[in-house]
Formats: C-alpha cells, structure tokens, sequence
C-alpha cells in the first residue's frame, strides 16, 4: 500500500472516529434519543442533555493523584503535535526543492529542483512531436525522481518520443549531475493518459 493510501485510510478512520463522536454528543445535546426513539443506551450519559460527560465521581476520582492531571495533559499534548506533524505532512506537495549533486570536494552542492526540471522540460519540448512538456522533481534531495507529463502532436508516436526522452534531456540531466534520477512518462494522448515507466 502506498503512503498515500496509507494516510488516505487513516485519515477517512480518524474522520469517521470523529463524526460519530460528533453526532452521538449531538444527539445527546438535542435529545434526539428520547425524541425519535434512537435506541441508543439510557445508562449512557452523552445521550441525556441533562447529564455532563463524565459523572462527578469520575471528575473527582484521581483528584488525589498528583501525576493525574499532568499525565492527562502531556498525552493530550503529543496527541496534538502529533496531529499538527501530520496535517503539515499532508499538506507538502512531495517535490524536491534541491537536488544533492555528488561533488569531487568536501563541499556540499545543491542544485534547485525548479531549475532542473526546467531544464528537462525545455529539452523534452525539443523533441519532435512533442507539443507541451511538464516536469516535476519528487522526492529528497539525495534520491529526487521526476514525474513527466508530456502532450503529443496529433499523429506523433509514444514509442520514439519516451526514447528519445530517455536518452536526451533524462540522459543529459543524469550525466550532469550524477544523479541516477529515475523517471515516470506520462503521454497524454486523445484517448487519455497512458502512463510509462523509464
């Protein structure tokens, strides 16, 4: 399962956790239990608006204990960086904004991930029958891979453009930099997108 599919199921869990916690507080809050004859439990407190969620006795009952309250709030305290750490992690858009390039020195090099998928696009729209060419750089700095989408010509055949591709702007990027840079070619033809793998 991919880590898109993972966080996509996750997220549709941890959603429906809280709608239905949602609805049955509000159920509880509008009386709709006793009003439309719901069936939910009577010994459950959240479903009569005229009890609190937990009864005085369970308020009070580690009152006593002086690592109650902050063990309850260094948990609700992870649960909530926990969630900010996934909602920032969600809303990265996976594209690599520099590309580590292996150099002879002890230096460091850096090369914008931008500039080379714009450098690949240039050289991919070079290439006859290619009409438009969009170039993405995925991945970290040490292991980026792009992501092609390239609009063909009316009559222009996938075959020759993908190997031309591969051997001019891919080829020419890899030996550039050094980097390996594996690449997915998606060909948008008029029956749809075809996707294919270098």
């Amino acid at each position: 399962m991919s880590r898109t599919a993972v966080n996509r199921t996750l997220l549709a869990l941890v959603g429906l956790v809280l709608l239905a916690g949602g609805l049955l507080l509000l159920a509880g809050g509008l009386d709709l239990n006793h009003r439309w004859h719901l069936g939910l439990p009577s010994d459950w407190t959240v479903t009569d608006p005229h009890h609190a969620v937990l009864d005085p006795a369970d308020r009070v009952r580690w009152r006593g204990d002086g690592w109650w309250w902050p063990s309850v709030f260094a948990a609700l305290g992870v649960v909530a960086l926990l969630s900010l750490w996934w909602l920032l992690a969600q809303l990265r858009t996976g594209t690599a904004d520099r590309v580590a390039v292996p150099a002879a020195a002890d230096v460091p090099v850096r090369l914008r991930g931008g500039a080379l998928a714009q450098a690949v696009a240039d050289g991919a729209e070079q290439i006859p029958g290619v009409s438009r060419a969009r170039v993405r750089i995925l991945g970290r700095a040490r292991r980026p891979r792009a992501r092609i989408t390239l609009t063909l010509a009316p009559g222009a055949a996938p075959g020759p453009v993908l190997h031309e591709l591969a051997a001019g702007p891919l080829g020419d990027a890899r030996r550039t930099t050094g980097v390996s840079l594996p690449a997915e070619a998606r060909v948008r033809v008029e029956s749809g997108s075809v996707p294919r793998v270098q």
